[in-house]
């Protein structure tokens, strides 16, 4: 019997979803302006939370729930180590730290890990079937507002393994539906997936500051620069 999980999950964070979208550094990004050194920590955050979501779905994956959302073609910890080492060069992972809110956010998701393994359900729906959906969109945004090279710094946009996007949502939609769910452990997956919205929200939150703050560097070097021609 169908529990019409996916429809569930794409109404009941609608509002998360709109709020998501409408921070500045989201805005700023679909509008095309997009910081190198912001988007590099962006990539770099995108690492632990993905290696976390991964080591736990791969921990779960003979749980029942877990399992039907058990896609390793989804996978974008290798994707984005090609994309570190384009940012970063080959010693990326001596360069990298997560931040505060991704701090938060891996700590969430290892917590359900290994407390509720259902809710992990939540986190891949919101991240990976965010990515397929909009990847190709944000790639093109991505490529041009960096000028980055043909197949550089993109990879994680690109889901290799995934020959037919339609066909694959599909599948996917369908083992949501028919995951043996009673209706609260719907309701906790629902509100798990809101949770999941509100700590990328936060993460796009720290990012946008950061790109304030060297915005405001810049603006403060051109001033000094003036100064001195005119001095």
């Amino acid at each position: 019997m169908s529990t019409n999980l996916a429809q569930q999950l794409r109404q009941g964070t609608t509002k998360s979803h709109s709020m998501a979208e409408n921070v500045s550094f989201v805005k700023s990004f679909l509008g095309g302006v997009v910081n190198k050194d912001s988007y590099r920590k962006l990539v770099g955050n995108l690492y632990f939370i993905y290696e976390a979501i991964e080591e736990q779905i791969e921990h779960n994956k003979m749980h029942k729930a877990v399992n039907a959302v058990y896609f390793p073609q989804l996978y974008r910890k290798q994707s984005l180590i090609e994309d570190l080492t384009y940012y970063y060069g080959d010693n990326w992972l001596q360069q990298i730290k997560p931040s505060s809110a991704t701090e938060i956010y891996i700590n969430r998701i290892h917590q359900i890990g290994y407390s509720n393994p259902e809710l992990l359900i939540a986190h891949s729906y919101t991240r990976y079937i965010g990515d397929l959906s909009g990847g190709q969109i944000l790639k093109k945004i991505a490529k041009n507002a960096m000028q980055l090279p043909d197949n550089f710094g993109t990879s994680f946009y690109d889901f290799k393994l995934i020959e037919d996007e339609k066909i694959f949502k599909d599948t996917y939609r369908k083992s949501l539906n028919n995951i043996p769910l009673d209706k609260k452990q719907i309701e906790q997956i629902i509100a798990e997936a809101n949770v999941a919205f509100n700590l990328n929200m936060k993460i796009f939150q720290e990012l946008n500051s950061n790109f304030i703050k060297i915005m405001v560097m810049l603006l403060l070097a051109t001033i000094n620069n003036f100064r001195k021609k005119f001095s």
